[in-house]
């Protein structure tokens, strides 16, 4: 096993959580989001869901995942929002210059099957680049095929697939209402997208 080189990033949340943690008032929040939405969106570190939506603290759900795609664990997640926390409106937002519309889900196959490092973008496409000290290279592994991507080939598609994969499905009530949305990261505007 090899060492692994620490960043400041441990010391900097800890001291960050504590001045945080001084002038906390928010115990009182309910559980339940006070606005009864939730919010379907990318972990992409340009989007700040709360700035977007106007949200503050217990306001709303927010779930998060690589390319803000309807998944098994994603609607898992919205359908416990609901019945359990009463959400009756979820916004599906995905994004312009999202990541995982630069790749396929055979690509990513490919790169996780020659090793299992972070890949670089050539311009063109996604690479394992030629590694020094290969010792500290983890070796590749073929368990990529088991996992479904959601890689997207047409945004505004991708967003009206998710919708009416969410709308559609058997443990969703009728009544919630889903809405889709495509935010621009180099406007910050939200687009509405509907059939």
């Amino acid at each position: 096993m090899t060492d692994k080189n620490p960043s400041n990033n441990l010391d900097e949340i800890l001291k960050a959580n504590s001045a945080y943690a001084q002038d906390f008032d928010s115990g009182q929040l309910a559980s339940p989001p006070a606005r009864h939405f939730a919010i379907l969106t990318c972990m992409d570190a340009r989007m700040d869901p709360a700035k977007i939506a106007g949200l503050s603290e217990g306001d709303a759900h927010v779930i998060r995942n690589a390319g803000g795609r309807a998944s098994d664990d994603a609607i898992r997640s919205l359908i416990i929002s609901h019945k359990f926390l009463g959400t009756t409106e979820w916004f599906v937002i995905q994004h312009t210059g999202c990541g995982m519309a630069t790749v396929t889900d055979a690509e990513i196959v490919q790169l996780l099957e020659e090793d299992l490092e972070t890949a670089v973008h050539n311009g063109e496409r996604w690479v394992n680049p030629q590694r020094e000290g290969s010792e500290n290279t983890k070796p590749g592994s073929d368990l990529g095929h088991s996992i479904h991507w959601h890689t997207i080939a047409d945004l505004q598609q991708s967003v009206l697939d998710d919708v009416k994969i969410i709308q559609n499905h058997p443990l969703v009530p009728s009544h919630i209402l889903v809405y889709g949305f495509i935010y621009d990261v180099k406007t910050g505007q939200l687009k509405r997208v509907s059939e």
